[in-house]
């Protein structure tokens, strides 16, 4: 289990990334969901050992992180979000590499890794000459290696082909049946397919820490579809979180988010975690009030 306890990290600047963040975590994978400046890249550095938090506790099992940082680094896999290649090597020496850090010898277990993020056949081509999807390939391969006990990834889908998506998607999932993953994304998508909890942060702060099914069940009744003329839009965008609008002949139609019918003739509609997450960031979840 991960337990994370009044959690907070201050810049010199005097800013917080992250501020008095509490949750806990058995398995499966996080989801971490904010915009950007949220505060999901400082948490998740602090969690991977690379930054030390200014106040707090976190725990991995009976491993304190921040006092003892090395009991958790041979168990630990990360991706970060600005991940750097060695680009003379070729694929299988780079991941060996890495294998050679992280304690592990044997060679099948590159050639398995390669095979499972699709890079198998490029195996002996040299890094630089990769597409940027194929070093995040070979990035995900370095953070799952070790077949660590916390895996740790910071946007790892960007660069990726829908294809590639989908693999990496249910590369997380078989792995977050066993153990703990931790994934930050701006794509909502790759939460949806994969969490199986959701943790929401705005300006350091946890604002929400559920199930996907218990956020849609907390955005029912709050989403809504109309159409309005496109002299309209940019009123209603002022007023109300507005997750999709689509210009047609007889009007804008929109999609957005209200605790009741902004207009006559608004109709109630199915909430997706699109409308949830706007639901989060612009309203209070428990008292309804705009935030």
């Amino acid at each position: 289990m991960l337990s994370i306890r009044s959690l907070s990290k201050q810049f010199k600047t005097g800013n917080y990334g992250v501020k008095n963040l509490s949750l806990e975590v058995a398995g499966g994978v996080l989801g971490l969901l904010g915009p950007n400046g949220a505060g999901k890249t400082t948490l998740m550095k602090i969690v991977a050992t690379v930054m030390k938090p200014s106040e707090g506790e976190i725990h991995f099992g009976n491993i304190d992180i921040v006092e003892d940082p090395n009991a958790i680094r041979q168990r630990l896999g990360y991706l970060p979000q600005d991940f750097g290649t060695y680009e003379q090597l070729s694929a299988r020496e780079f991941l060996a590499y890495f294998a050679a850090l992280k304690g592990v010898s044997s060679a099948s277990k590159v050639d398995e890794m390669l095979e499972s993020v699709n890079l198998h056949t490029v195996a002996d081509r040299q890094v630089g000459g990769f597409s940027g999807g194929m070093k995040q390939r070979l990035g995900i391969a370095q953070a799952l290696i070790n077949d660590p006990d916390l895996l740790i990834v910071d946007e790892p889908t960007a660069g990726l082909d829908p294809e590639e998506r989908v693999r990496f998607r249910n590369l997380l999932t078989d792995f977050g049946r066993t153990k703990l993953v931790i994934l930050s994304t701006h794509i909502v998508s790759d939460i949806e397919s994969t969490a199986t909890r959701i943790a929401i942060l705005k300006e350091g702060s946890l604002i929400a820490f559920e199930t996907p099914e218990a956020l849609l069940r907390l955005t029912d009744g709050w989403v809504w579809e109309v159409t309005v003329p496109s002299s309209r839009l940019d009123e209603l965008r002022k007023k109300f979180p507005i997750s999709r609008s689509q210009g047609r002949p007889d009007g804008v139609h929109l999609r957005l988010v209200a605790p009741e019918a902004p207009l006559p003739g608004a109709a109630q509609t199915v909430p997706t975690p699109e409308d949830a997450y706007l639901r989060c960031m612009n309203f209070d979840l428990r008292t309804g009030d705009r935030i």
